[in-house]
């Protein structure tokens, strides 16, 4: 799923303001002819308005009806219509309710007071008038929401959209991996932009894999499991390998874990091994992994996302996240996964920085990537910067990451402030 300019008309390489290009689906015949805009949450979520604002707009400018808070975010549109028109429709609606009129950038957030909208630009700060005979305008009166939990994914999209245009900044001394690409974008910010690709992905690989056990019988398997086999292989892994993967210490055991030979040490050695065969860790493809952990059975757990930080990043962790953020996203579905992905990222860092004593530097940029790509949450981020703890590290470590961290949280807390004077 490719990624647009939010300013379609911008032809200036360094447009840092990216959205994905709309995608929709037909569906039915007839006079039930409808169209799904699969992607609508995520474009209304890079120019940080409510997917309701956009499918409405959709609808005035067809004439057609809309569903306007779909439960299960499938957005429709009555009749059919091709993403392209949508797009060029999309264009408009950036025109009139997303871009500033002093500077044309999209760090806008929208202002309603005694029945006017504006348009409050962060970047400039200028405060302009939307017109107000906009079919929409209606609508957004009608619709002006209390302030609550929902709003966070708006009030994240405008965060993004601030620290787009400081990309960079505060990730103190860092590897070339963090610079930015010649677009103003981080290019590996782009790789996991479409979830549904890495989704289809997996379901051709299951099927496939369904087909192939049809045909292997007992004696083909070459890998002896056992856990003796199991623990002779750790035995042969890289004492700094062996090092890093460190499960004890998690006191919110799952089913089947503790120490020794478990379905973890399973994943991580199995990890290691492809990463040995094919010649790196990079190679070793998300696919894999992500069914070799359902062959386990612990697609859904979160120790899983322990093993996956431990095994698959290493001191060039920032220029690895984006490549492994659709797999991550897919398994980290709580606030233990995310705890779990905070603990890992902590043992990691402890393990490598004895080598590597720059990785302190590069905690801020680490924490911008997670929050990005909507793999920790603001509430456990904070939470977790709040303390330190010796459940993955010990308490020296523990509180050196978070001291690291300070500028990220520090960061979060002021926009959660200028957020609620402004309400």
């Amino acid at each position: 799923m490719g990624l647009v300019n939010v300013r379609r008309d911008e032809s200036d390489p360094f447009y840092r303001y990216k959205m994905e290009r709309l995608q929709t689906k037909i569906e039915g015949k007839g006079n039930g002819i409808k169209t799904v805009v699969v992607n609508l949450s995520s474009v209304a979520q890079s120019l940080a308005r409510p997917g309701g604002y956009l499918i409405k707009y959709f609808g005035f400018e067809l004439g057609a009806q809309t569903n306007i808070d779909p439960p299960d975010d499938r957005w429709i549109i009555n009749g059919a219509h091709e993403a392209a028109k949508l797009q060029d429709l999309l264009d408009g609606f950036i025109a009139k309710f997303v871009l500033c009129r002093k500077c044309k950038n999209p760090e806008t957030v929208v202002q309603i007071k005694d029945g006017r909208i504006s348009l409050d630009c962060k970047a400039c700060g200028r405060r302009s008038d939307v017109e107000p005979q906009l079919k929409l305008n209606s609508f957004i009166l009608k619709t002006v929401p209390k302030k609550t939990k929902k709003d966070k994914a708006e009030r994240k999209a405008a965060r993004k959209a601030k620290q787009n245009g400081q990309n960079g900044s505060g990730s103190g001394g860092d590897d070339n991996s963090d610079q930015a690409s010649p677009n103003g974008h981080d290019e590996h910010l782009e790789i996991a932009s479409d979830d549904d690709a890495f989704t289809r992905k997996i379901k051709t690989e299951a099927q496939s894999l369904e087909v192939k056990a049809t045909e292997v019988k007992d004696d083909d398997w070459a890998v002896d499991m056992s856990a003796e086999a199991v623990k002779a292989r750790q035995q042969q892994l890289p004492g700094e390998f062996k090092a890093k993967l460190v499960l004890n210490g998690d006191d919110e055991d799952e089913e089947g874990e503790g120490g020794g030979n478990t379905v973890y040490d399973q994943l991580g050695t199995w990890i290691q091994e492809q990463a040995n065969e094919k010649g790196g860790i990079t190679k070793v493809d998300d696919v894999d992994i992500y069914l070799k952990a359902k062959e386990l059975g612990i697609d859904t757990k979160h120790r899983t996302v322990l093993v996956l930080v431990q095994t698959l990043f290493d001191e060039n962790i920032t220029a690895q996240i984006g490549k492994r953020a659709a797999m991550l996203k897919r398994i980290i579905t709580s606030e233990r996964h995310e705890k779990a992905l905070l603990g890992g990222t902590e043992r990691l860092i402890g393990s490598l920085s004895s080598k590597h004593p720059e990785m302190y530097e590069k905690v801020v940029k680490i924490l911008q990537l997670y929050y990005h790509f909507d793999l920790v949450s603001e509430e456990v981020v904070t939470k977790w910067g709040s303390k330190a703890s010796k459940k993955y590290v010990d308490l020296a470590t523990s509180k050196k990451v978070r001291k690291a961290a300070e500028p990220f949280l520090t960061w979060l807390a002021e926009a959660e402030e200028e957020e609620s004077d402004e309400e």
